[in-house]
């Protein structure tokens, strides 16, 4: 997929409703300077090189990194590479999610999966969306990652 709306559009109508609202959420309450595109296949929601001109260590010519959103065979899953890098981000998370949904948390390293559509706790992931500005992420990247 080229575009943002090509992967939307390409979903089946039960997904598309879901990643349109967390693409709603994510525009909404993340903090200025992240940026909308494809990443990795995914809807993703990164630095641009015009604030980290390095870029992903990985690959330097990607922008870095911080946030994506996709549409997996069994689940949607998000990404959060903050929840991975602090872990009193990822503390954080885990003890409001409980609160926030029924459902036991599915969660790998940055990936949260999502496989009942309704249980998505929405309102938890937009606090999520809002505790990491793009200044917090470059830092912990820099002091974490980058070698």
């Amino acid at each position: 997929m080229s575009s943002v709306q090509e992967y939307i559009q390409a979903l089946p109508d039960e997904r598309q409703v879901v990643i349109k609202k967390l693409q709603s959420l994510f525009k909404k309450h993340l903090p200025k300077g992240f940026e909308e595109q494809m990443s990795y296949g995914m809807v993703g929601y990164v630095v641009p090189h015009k604030i980290y001109a390095d870029g992903y260590h990985c690959d330097p010519k990607l922008p870095l990194p911080f946030l994506s959103i996709a549409s997996q065979k069994n689940f949607v899953a998000l990404y959060h590479m903050g929840v991975y890098a602090v872990p009193e981000l990822y503390d954080w998370f885990v003890s409001e999610y409980p609160k926030h949904c029924k459902s036991k948390l599915d969660m790998g390293k940055s990936c949260i999966r999502f496989k009942k559509m309704e249980d998505i706790p929405y309102e938890l992931i937009a606090e999520l969306a809002k505790k990491m500005t793009v200044q917090d992420w470059i830092s912990c990247y820099e002091k974490n990652y980058k070698k």
